[in-house]
């Protein structure tokens, strides 16, 4: 069989599965997000934490919410990784310098999962089971919570209340993840992930000297990590590690966790708002360009240019020879489109276009599919961008789910959009300016700029992939990344949640002859236009300097 034709037939069979889990469960999550009742576990959980979850919230105690429990979990995993050093189980690892540990906890807590540490030569067990492994399951929740709060906003009316963010936040964790998480561990054990806290042992003896390898609970963490779109790896390799993704079997299950929830997140929404023609609508527009995307960076990986690539059937610098290109391909497509971050090949060896693909990807602001809720609100914002477009064409009030579009709604969804890029380019810019920064980069010229625009790219999307070759843990990537994380993550909510009172509030407006249909292809295919438009007027001049400008000269 080809490399192309086993690439295609792994694509056929991820789409067809991703097709089997859509209706059962995005009609699961829909039914816990509108559930009025409480499981005894969860009743034991408000009583620790003091919540009534009963009570209804208006945006801003909702975010308030949010906030809070946010910069608790920040704080409890930088004390975590502080103290590592007198904790059990911290298998002889010593406590994390104080930059770093910052960035760790921005990151997972902001559910980016960037890196700048290799796992197993940093973190023992307390702190990878439970710190970073908790975090993997709540900072997904959160982005969940927020995703429903803004559906409640266009399916309530009349009011400013949006749901509370305790329940949300819970059920998520406790009804959604956690039980797909356990059944996803046990398949990645039978595939050969490994489950334990062993502590390090030497493995055989290479050119004079020993291999050290450490074990832990890699597979609970690893499914959690793909499920959640967190992307942290228990192993500097991440996905690329066989004790993490053994087989071409499990890889293709690891993608398929990254892309399911996102995904069927489409089908509650249309459930929730009560069309799921609008579902599906949004649904076509991510399919659309996570298969465009994932088309053209198999076609870029596949090209055979010269006498090596043609030897080895595509360009297999730094991926896996147990998946090969064209999983490689799909994985990083799929880790790129979502705010996931986990790696089965080494991006920074992707050919030129390669490269340019994956930073597009995030650039597109995560929303095809995107993170577990924060690819769904983000998807919305952008319909929300696409109908004032098309109100301004023929001169009427925009309107979208029966919710005007109006002056205070139109500056929210631009402030979302704006941000993002604004962190972006600012701390990229600011990078390469000042004198110390560039001595980071491992390569010089376009290449060497692609690292750190990727890096400011992956930390203010939360993605948390890295392109590698940049020396990132210094004082000011550390730093400047963390804050970067933060702020990309925290900031939208509060222009999401703002919105979602806002539209709350309204009262329906009917639907009349001149009303925009958005549940139809002519306006799934402006919205894919709008989306593409937005981010390549936003992000081309940077990308001419970088990827593009290495395509083009290889």
């Amino acid at each position: 069989m080809s490399p192309v034709l086993a690439g295609v037939l792994q694509l056929l069979a991820l789409i067809a599965a991703l097709a089997l889990a859509y209706r059962p469960l995005g009609d699961y999550m829909a039914r816990v997000y509108s559930s009025e009742k409480h499981y005894k576990p969860e009743k034991w959980i408000y009583k620790a934490i003091g919540a009534n979850p009963s009570a209804e919230m208006r945006w801003p105690a909702y975010l308030r919410g949010v906030l809070a429990f946010s910069a608790v979990s920040v704080l409890f995993l930088y004390a975590l990784q502080r103290l590592q050093g007198v904790l059990p189980g911290s298998l002889g690892f010593q406590a994390i310098d104080p930059d770093q540990a910052f960035n760790t906890a921005a990151s997972f807590v902001a559910n980016t999962n960037w890196q700048s540490y290799s796992g197993e030569q940093a973190m023992g067990h307390v702190v990878q089971t439970g710190g970073l492994a908790v975090q993997n399951f709540v900072s997904a929740a959160v982005g969940m919570a927020i995703a429903v709060a803004l559906v409640r906003g266009f399916a309530r009316s009349r009011t400013g209340e949006l749901g509370n963010f305790w329940a949300d936040l819970v059920r998520g964790t406790v009804r959604i993840l956690l039980p797909i998480a356990i059944l996803g561990a046990i398949v990645l054990v039978a595939c050969g992930a490994i489950q334990n806290f062993a502590g390090i042992h030497e493995v055989g003896q290479f050119m004079g000297g020993s291999q050290q390898w450490n074990g832990g609970a890699v597979a609970s963490q690893e499914v959690i990590k793909e499920l959640g779109t967190n992307g942290g790896g228990y192993f500097n390799a991440n996905s690329a590690h066989p004790f993490e993704n053994p087989t071409p079997f499990s890889n293709l299950f690891e993608i398929f966790l990254i892309l399911v929830i996102p995904f069927a997140m489409t089908r509650t929404f249309g459930r929730m708002v009560g069309s799921l023609r609008q579902g599906y609508a949004i649904l076509a527009t991510m399919a659309t360009i996570w298969l465009g995307f994932t088309a053209l960076m198999m076609w870029t990986e596949f090209a055979h240019h010269g006498p090596a690539l043609q030897a080895a059937g595509g360009a297999m610098e730094g991926k896996e020879t147990r998946f090969g290109v064209g999983a490689s391909a799909i994985f990083s497509v799929a880790t790129t489109l979502t705010s996931t971050g986990a790696v089965n090949s080494f991006h920074s060896s992707y050919t030129g276009l390669g490269g340019g693909i994956q930073l597009l990807g995030m650039q597109l602001g995560e929303i095809a599919p995107g993170g577990v809720g924060s690819g769904l609100y983000g998807m919305l914002i952008m319909a929300i961008i696409a109908v004032f477009i098309a109100g301004l064409m023929v001169g009427r009030t925009p309107e979208y789910l029966g919710k005007k579009i109006g002056t205070r709604e139109i500056k929210l969804a631009a402030c979302y959009i704006l941000i993002t890029p604004a962190l972006v380019l600012c701390f990229t810019a600011a990078a390469m300016a000042l004198p110390t920064p560039p001595h980071s980069m491992l390569n010089s010229g376009a290449h060497g700029f692609s690292e750190v625009l990727y890096a400011y790219t992956s930390g203010a999307n939360n993605n948390g992939s890295a392109f590698a070759g940049l020396n990132a843990d210094t004082q000011w990537y550390n730093s400047t990344i963390g804050i970067a994380m933060l702020l990309g993550r925290f900031l939208p909510m509060v222009f999401v949640l703002a919105l979602a009172g806002s539209l709350a509030e309204q009262k329906p407006v009917p639907e009349t002859a001149g009303t925009l249909r958005t549940d139809k292809p002519l306006y799934t295919g402006l919205l894919v236009g709008t989306i593409l438009i937005v981010t390549g007027l936003t992000y081309f001049p940077a990308l001419a300097l970088g990827p593009l400008a290495e395509g083009l000269a290889s």
